[in-house]
């Protein structure tokens, strides 16, 4: 097993999860069978490539590259998408005058080989390929205009990076002259991103690109309404007729017939079906129109030439709709094919699917099944997850807001709305109220809501542990309108019958009568260990004890397919004991401290399944370090023949154990760790009795389920309402509870402490509402303790430090707040009033006029606000900014600023509120052979085996494509790796082309301000900076500047770094003036977040010298570089390097800022006659720019030889060695870089 590997492993290595356990036993791991047997299965998938000659009517034959894997149907997409032959879709590809079949694979075909020629040859029209052509041809008309990712349809979404880099990135487009004439480069940045500036426009946000000024081609092109043919014309082959105006106002009325299109004699008012004269048939309809409308013709092909040379990632769809939050106000066009998408619903005909609309539960389940032996099966078997998924998340939203639109009849019609259920093309729809009493006890409506999100955190658990045999539902949770909708596929077979008869294991009442089954212990069994769920006994109405592997509330479920399912899966996580009030129970001191437990608004609060995973880390660590103690003790006993004091249990955080000190001050203890290693690894079962007693001692002071081994699992049915437990198992139910109550300190004493000191030093960095959740998130801490995080981090010592975290905090406090006012709201307003309604409600929060009024036009009904309670909501997704909630705000272009502040007139009015998006949370399949490719990959890079890490990611990539698609945030953070790995390893080039695919993937999948596309933007900049692209990098740099003010703000650490680099830049193309305030806010930042002591000060600080001695102040220069120079000597020594050159810049400074006094003294004495010793003013070289580039931006260049760079891998190679004997304590040597991307965890 190679050393990447083993890093990656050796943290769990000894008590593997077992869903690392088990997938290890599917054979060719990456952890486990090393990387021989990979690259023999990677060489499987990516057969060479072959070329195929491509013959299409009217056009010259062209050569295709193409690979035995792909589908002949993929050579289709290629045709309808190249320029050339694009206005085709009814054609067949032959080969020797073989029809090819659509779906074959190119290597199972005969005779297919290198430099084939294929015809592309035209086949007669059905119904069904003439809408799917004029489908086509409307795509291809709307190809550039952005109203459908506006709109959020479709999954496209927005991107602008093309704005900016003027299309002169990497070899595609227009190739601007090198960066050396300095002259022509406009440096000036817009006013509002200056240092200070207080300005915040919109409009910036979504700059107008010209390319999507529209090229008119035609007026109209819609469906006529004569259609459907009638019998008699049928029998003549006409299928539709489409009515058609001409830019140059030509109306004309066309057939589309099973031969191809042509001019009809119909006009608006009279029917007559027969050719005109000349009829212009043609097979395909841009062929047609080109002949009768010369404009049409011209704009035609002008605009697929530019739709060509877009780069294909602004194009493709996304896996999952991304909105935006803002647009301009875009006309309203007439467009047939989304009106009759309107009304048709997709629902008669789902384009790719034959028959009827799409059975989603078979779906999902049967891809489930498909066999996952080898990589190529695994790799196909995510793909169609994957697929299927992205497409049932698509259905459930489209429906979702169907039944809250009321487009969708319920299956209960006779009841009140809020117990209506609904069926949608094969999907089960409920709204999250509290139906019949159901969660009475635990808090009604608000437990109502928050059953769902629990629900699908654990479909997702239950997902990912994958175990043969155990099916979940699909599941997505979408919020609209102040609606929770959950859609569901259907178990088939359960509307038959009632629940009582189907439900064979769990209870269908929390709890009062519960029923057990063996297939279904057992195969949950198979879940408990990763998931850590204990196996228990409960009572049930006759008092029988039945033993239950999940919570109470899990129903098991056998389907009429056969198939085993669980579904309600709301308590798959233990709750959470410091919201949850239980008479006669005491919380550690560490909660009580904090006040809790808290009073919460439902009483279904559980903890997240990364603390339970954190817990269990921290209490494995303790366990290490009992066992080893006592072996040492033992040890001494024998050798001394002395009695110890015995071991202390003690399972805090804060106790001695766990201390570092402690640990380094005895001798030996690395050793006996590896003994309490063997031991544990043993099972328990072949070892003495003293060892034995040992692990027993161990297992029973960290509160271990096993007295032989190491094994923390946690009962989720303790403290349920309405849950009873047998008399026998009131020990075990006593050290449970116990355990509960050491995991809800935990959260508190260590988690919050932790994700503090993470921000304090810097390696988490949230920069708007989303990423602080993320934060949150990521360490097992729930949204519900923000104010508590926020509380702590006020107590902190260094709480100037930390003041970004605490802004961005209490606006996501204030936003959550308003959120749950605003849902409760919106449910009471009717569709004729919500633009007022919203526009009302944002003027109340946002605006500072004194008597906001709901202005409703007089002829609408006005809105009655129910008098219902103000029912709070469970935190749902996160908000980008405070006005990011829900709606999408924008002013006309002429009015482009929102004033809060003005007394006189609300900020918002309704044509402000131009539509409603829901929120949809949906499970997110993973990639996971691609996933392990990506962390070996990091592992190898951060030893510095460069070349061998970049191999890895790139195969990483092929697998991510291979399963998602081209798009998605995983690969994205692949593009970035791999961007960062050329530029380090040298191929600028390169570089720039991954990051530029890098940029415009987060701008798509995630949006056009997450703060990740910020970071790309930056990275970007630096990687055309180093090509010579100047003016390109300076505009991403201003581009990525306005983006972090809207997002953060200008009091952000992140803008230090940004700051620093548009100053550097800007000192490269001699704006001196200009580079100095951006560098000078830059110091000023960083002191605030880093520390007047800070070596990022120091940096600083002769950045701004730099600046000054290139402007001749020698002695603001050297006053920068003494302060810097003595924080390098207080911080590193007098010796260290950094220390010295700081000390010879100022030496040269010192002789710089002397000799321009003589000069001027010279000047004074002897007036114009004076002898002028010609003075060196030095414009920075590019070279040390991009060094200090480098430096900031944390890329760190050694300059090695060959000879060095073999010493320091053997010297790497050595360390870890005897790191895995464990003989050295403290960790090896940073890499040769820093890399701090990490794949976005759900």
């Amino acid at each position: 097993m190679n050393n990447a590997d083993k890093a990656m492993v050796n943290g769990d290595e000894a008590h593997t999860p077992p869903e690392e356990a088990e997938s290890k036993q599917d054979g060719n791991d990456v952890t486990d069978a090393g990387e021989e047997s990979n690259e023999q299965e990677v060489i499987v998938i990516q057969d060479t490539g072959f070329t195929v000659k491509i013959q299409a009517p009217g056009t010259e034959p062209f050569d295709l590259q193409v690979s035995p894997q792909e589908m002949v149907q993929e050579i289709h997409q290629v045709l309808m998408d190249r320029e050339d032959t694009c206005h085709r879709t009814c054609f067949s590809l032959q080969l020797d005058g073989n029809v090819l079949d659509n779906f074959a694979e190119l290597k199972s075909i005969e005779g297919l080989q290198e430099g084939s020629l294929l015809k592309v040859v035209e086949e007669p029209y059905t119904v069904r390929e003439a809408r799917i052509h004029v489908r086509h041809i409307r795509d291809l008309l709307k190809s550039l205009d952005p109203s459908d990712a506006y709109n959020g349809v479709d999954c496209n979404s927005l991107s602008f990076l093309s704005i900016f880099t003027d299309g002169d990135l990497g070899d595609s487009g227009k190739r601007k002259k090198r960066g050396n004439e300095l002259e022509q480069i406009d440096c000036t940045p817009p006013e509002h991103i200056l240092p200070g500036s207080k300005d915040r426009p919109l409009v910036p946000l979504q700059p107008q690109n010209k390319d999507w000024k529209p090229m008119q081609c035609l007026k109209v092109l819609t469906m006529s309404g004569w259609n459907p043919p009638p019998g008699n014309r049928k029998m003549h082959g006409d299928l539709m007729y489409l009515y058609i105006v001409t830019v140059e106002e030509r109306h004309v009325s066309v057939t589309a017939s099973t031969r191809g299109f042509y001019l009809n004699q119909s006009t608006t008012y009279t029917f007559n079906p027969k050719p005109a004269n000349p009829s212009f048939l043609s097979h395909s309809l841009v062929e047609l129109l080109s002949q009768i409308s010369p404009a049409f013709k011209k704009n035609f092909t002008a605009l697929q030439k530019k739709r060509v040379q877009r780069h294909p990632f602004e194009r493709i769809a996304t896996p999952f709709q991304v909105y935006s939050w803002t647009a301009p106000q875009v006309d309203h066009a007439m467009d047939c094919v989304r009106a009759e998408d309107a009304y048709t619903s997709r629902l008669g005909y789902e384009e790719h699917i034959p028959g009827q609309t799409r059975d989603w539960n078979e779906e999902l389940q049967t891809t489930r099944e498909l066999p996952r032996k080898n990589l190529p099966e695994r790799l196909l078997r995510e793909r169609a997850i994957f697929k299927v998924h992205s497409d049932f998340a698509a259905a459930a939203t489209r429906g979702a807001m169907a039944v809250i639109d009321g487009n969708v009849m319920a299956i209960n019609p006779g009841e009140e709305t809020r117990m209506q259920m609904f069926i949608w093309n094969n999907i089960f729809f409920s709204l999250g109220f509290d139906v019949r009493d159901h969660y009475r006890e635990l808090g009604g409506d608000a437990a109502a809501h928050a059953a769902p999100t629990n629900d699908l955190n654990g479909v997702r658990a239950y997902g990912a542990v994958d175990v043969e045999g155990l099916y979940t539902l699909g599941t997505v949770v979408v919020d609209y309108r102040g609606y929770r909708v959950t859609a569901q596929s259907i178990i088939p077979g359960i509307l038959e019958r009632e629940q009582e008869q189907s439900v064979i294991y769990g209870s269908i009442d929390f709890g009062k009568t519960v029923v057990s089954h063996n297939k279904y212990l057992e195969l949950l069994d198979k879940t408990s260990r990763p998931l850590k769920v204990q196996k228990h006994h409960v009572l049930n109405e006759k008092n029988e004890c039945v033993e239950l592997c999940s919570s109470v509330e899990c129903k098991g479920i056998i389907g009429n397919d056969g198939r085993h399912y669980i579904l309600d899966l709301l308590r798959t996580f233990p709750p959470d004991l410091n919201f949850l009030m239980v008479d006669g129970e005491e919380l550690p001191l560490e909660s009580q401290r904090q006040g809790f437990p808290r009073q919460h608004r439902h009483r279904l609060a559980c903890l997240r399944q990364e603390l339970i995973e954190a817990f269990v880390e921290h209490r494995y660590l303790l366990f290490m370090k009992m066992a080893a103690l006592q072996l040492m003790q033992q040890k001494a006993i024998k050798d001394t023949k002395t009695d110890t004091s015995a071991i202390t249990d003690n399972g805090e955080c804060k106790g001695p154990l766990a201390s570092k000190e402690f640990e380094e001050s005895i001798p030996g203890l690395a050793q006996a760790k590896e003994l309490a290693e063997t031991l544990v690894a043993e099972d328990g079962s072949c070892i003495d009795a003293k060892s034995q007693e040992v692990v027993l001692n161990a297992c029973k002071a960290v509160g271990s389920i096993s007295n032989t081994c190491f094994d923390i699992r946690f009962n989720p049915d303790i403290f349920s309402p309405g849950v009873r437990f047998p008399n026998n198992t009131a020990d075990e139910v006593l050290k449970e509870k116990q355990l509960l109550k050491d995991a809800a300190a935990f959260l508190v004493s260590c988690q919050v402490p932790l994700l503090v000191k993470d921000c304090l030093d810097h390696s988490a960095l949230p920069m708007d509402g989303v990423t602080l959740t993320e934060a949150l998130h990521q360490r097992g801490i729930n949204v519900r303790y923000l104010g508590s995080v926020l509380e702590f981090v006020e107590k902190t010592p260094a709480k100037a430090q930390l003041e970004h975290i605490y802004r961005i905090g209490i606006s996501e406090l204030i936003t959550r707040c308003a959120k749950h006012i605003f849902k409760t709201y919106l449910q009471g307003v009717e569709l004729s009033a919500l633009s007022a309604a919203v526009s009302h409600f944002l003027n109340c929060f946002l605006s500072s006029f004194p008597d906001a009024v709901a202005h409703l036009p007089p002829d609408e009904l006005v809105s009655r606000r129910k008098s219902r309670k103000r029912r709070n909501r469970v935190p749902g997704s996160g908000d980008n900014t405070v006005w990011a909630m829900w709606t999408r705000l924008w002013r006309n272009m002429d009015l482009f600023k929102y004033n809060f502040d003005s007394r006189h007139k609300p900020a918002f009015t309704e044509e402000d509120i131009l539509n409603i998006f829901p929120v949809v949370k949906h499970v997110n399949p993973k990639a996971s052979d691609a996933f392990h490719f990506f962390q070996s990959g990091q592992a190898k890079v951060q030893q510095g085996f460069l070349k061998e890490g970049c191999e890895l990611i790139n195969e990483a990539l092929n697998l991510f494509n291979n399963v998602y698609g081209a798009m998605h945030v995983e690969i994205c953070a692949c593009l970035r790796l791999l961007a960062r790995l050329n530029y380090i390893m040298g191929d600028h080039p390169e570089a720039l082309s991954n990051q530029q695919k890098a940029v415009l993937m987060s701008e798509r999948v995630l949006g056009i301000e997450h703060p990740n596309t910020i970071q790309e933007y930056m990275h970007l900049a630096l990687y055309c900076f180093a090509n010579g692209q100047l003016s390109t990098a300076l505009k991403l740099l201003y581009r990525a500047r306005y983006l972090l003010l809207l997002v953060s703000g200008e009091d952000h650490p992140e803008m230090a770094l940004l700051d620093s680099n548009i100053g550097l830049v800007l000192h490269g193309v001699m704006e001196y003036d200009l580079s100095l305030r951006f560098l000078e806010n830059a110091l000023t930042i960083n002191k605030k977040y880093h520390g007047p002591r800070s070596l990022k000060v120091a940096l600083s600080h002769h950045l701004v010298a730099r600046v000054y001695e290139s402007k001749a102040e020698f002695r603001s220069a050297l006053q920068h570089e003494k302060e810097g120079y003595t924080i390098y000597k207080n911080q590193m020594g007098e010796t260290h390097e950094k220390t010295k050159e700081s000390s010879e810049y100022l030496k040269y400074l010192t002789q710089q800022a002397v000799a321009l006094q003589r000069t001027m003294n010279e000047i004074y004495k002897n007036g114009s006659n004076a002898s002028i010793m010609p003075l060196k003013f030095t414009a920075p070289s590019m070279a040390s720019v991009l060094e200090q580039l480098n430096i900031i931006n944390g890329i760190i260049f050694i300059p090695l030889s060959q000879k060095d760079l073999e010493n320091l891998k053997a010297e790497v190679q050595r360390r870890q060695q005897q790191q895995e004997l464990g003989k050295i304590e403290e960790p090896a040597a940073d890499g040769l870089l820093e890399l701090e991307d990490k794949i976005p965890v759900d």
